[in-house]
């Protein structure tokens, strides 16, 4: 897919400059064509649904514990209520195009875009969800209003599942007059591969309802119902691997290492894999960063920033060398080892030899991602767990594993709210601004200045999701 890349964001370009239906867009210019090419749409949505796990990421990751600030009391780090309207703006333009693209499949007769469309709609709208709760979506693409009316959160979820039901009808209706093997080169998420894109599909009905965990509707055999028909290797899972440049991530890393702070792991993640916290030392913390000159890995804690004074290397961050920040590594979507930690859960009760069984996959499927070997990822799960069993397996553990191989991804913050932030050696930020840990964020003041007659209003950012009540 490399040798299109370039040509495919003058396409981006362009396509970008056509959405004439999201209401983030008040004027519409004659002389950009109405009726983008599907190939296009495909290519934008894709890519930058990809992009948008990067821009989520890049704020949760400090909710998480991923990253810290190397300055003390700053922004994200501390729970400010820091304003989002780049993310708000660029989750809805890739929405907006996803519309469009689903609208003119349809139109066109395209089912298996459409159906593709319908997925990336869904994904797009859940990362929404998962960080507001309440926001536009019915009122929202329609072009007739600019001041759309929020929809609930509940509903909005059974949206995200329709979308995933009706999307995963459509792949597979026959007489598709364009199909996505046709349009591989536009496809940055999954290559082209129809199957694929059905166990996509499966993978976020999954995800998605393993979000009501704490629900009195949590239906664990549904969920496993769904693992079954999707991923059966990380061959097969959702990333993006093409840019225009490099992946963003490696740009965090690169304007680090030119005194553009940021990207700087926290102590919490690193005492997670450095054996201060479980007594083992993760072989992938070796492959995300760099150790200091004495071989060791420190991380920053958060809230209270960098130690010293900056004239030598004291903590570790994102390397441009090492997996997650190097210039060509993937951006994950979804993961054969997301599955697997969310399979190994909802089997946990009913069927704990499957739990075992999807638990070591998951771990091992995650090792192989960042590069650690066959070897060093079975030393490492027998120095780790050497007298696991079915019967000892427990949620904390598979949780505790899960937290690692969602590193830098959105959905590690809906596991961190759904669990409590109960991982071990947990604590708040220094000069946290709550004194629990963060729920959810404050809607964006471009939201605010533009449609505040129907933004929620909210008093705390303990206020809760509803999945997470």
């Amino acid at each position: 897919m490399k040798f299109t890349i370039k040509y495919m964001f003058i396409l981006l370009a362009l396509i970008g400059m056509s959405s004439c239906e999201d209401y983030l867009d008040i004027n519409e210019n004659p002389n950009v064509a109405t009726k983008p090419p599907l190939a296009g749409l495909l290519a934008v949505t894709t890519y930058r649904t990809g992009i948008n796990q990067f821009s989520v990421g890049s704020n949760t990751s400090f909710y998480t514990q991923y990253l810290a600030s190397p300055n003390a009391g700053l922004g994200s780090d501390v729970y400010e209520q820091v304003d989002l309207s780049g993310t708000w703006n660029t989750i809805y333009d890739v929405m907006s195009d996803i519309f469009d693209l689903i609208k003119l499949a349809e139109e066109g007769g395209s089912t298996e875009l459409a159906g593709a469309g319908k997925l990336l709609m869904a994904a797009n709208l859940a990362l929404l969800v998962d960080m507001w709760g309440n926001v536009p979506y019915s009122d929202a693409f329609t072009g007739k209003n600019i001041i759309p009316k929020y929809d609930e959160a509940q509903g909005l979820y059974s949206t995200v599942l329709s979308l995933i039901a009706e999307g995963r009808a459509d792949i597979q209706k026959p007489n598709s007059t364009s199909t996505i093997a046709k349009n591989e080169k536009s496809d940055f998420l999954l290559g082209g591969k129809k199957d694929n894109w059905l166990k996509f599909s499966y993978a976020l009905e999954a995800r998605y309802l393993n979000h009501f965990s704490k629900q009195g509707n949590y239906n664990p055999t549904a969920i496993l119902a769904a693992v079954s028909n999707s991923f059966t290797s990380s061959a097969e899972q959702a990333q993006v691997k093409a840019f225009d440049v490099r992946n963003p991530w490696a740009n965090v890393a690169r304007n680090n290492a030119n005194l553009v702070l940021g990207g700087w792991l926290s102590e919490q993640f690193v005492d997670a894999l450095n054996g201060n916290t479980f007594g083992v030392v993760d072989p992938r913390l070796a492959k995300i960063t760099t150790p200091l000159p004495d071989g060791t890995f420190v991380g920053t804690p958060n809230g209270a920033g960098r130690r010293g004074d900056g004239t030598k290397k004291l903590e570790t961050y994102l390397d441009n060398s090492r997996a997650y920040a190097s210039d060509n590594s993937p951006l994950f979507v979804f993961t054969f080892a997301e599955l697997k930690f969310i399979e190994a859960e909802a089997a946990l009760t009913s069927a704990p030899a499957r739990a075992l069984e999807a638990f070591l996959a998951g771990i091992k499927a995650h090792m192989a991602d960042v590069g650690v070997s066959a070897e060093d990822a079975q030393a490492y799960i027998d120095a780790a767990y050497p007298n696991l069993t079915a019967a000892t397996l427990t949620k904390d553990l598979i949780m505790k594993e899960k937290y690692v191989a969602m590193f830098l991804h959105p959905e590690a913050w809906v596991d961190a709210r759904r669990f409590d932030y109960k991982y071990k050696d947990f604590t708040l930020p220094a000069n946290a601004e709550l004194n629990e840990f963060i729920r959810r964020v404050q809607y964006p003041t471009v939201e605010i200045t533009r449609n505040r007659q129907n933004v929620p209003i909210i008093n705390s950012l303990a206020e809760r999701i509803f999945w997470d009540k």
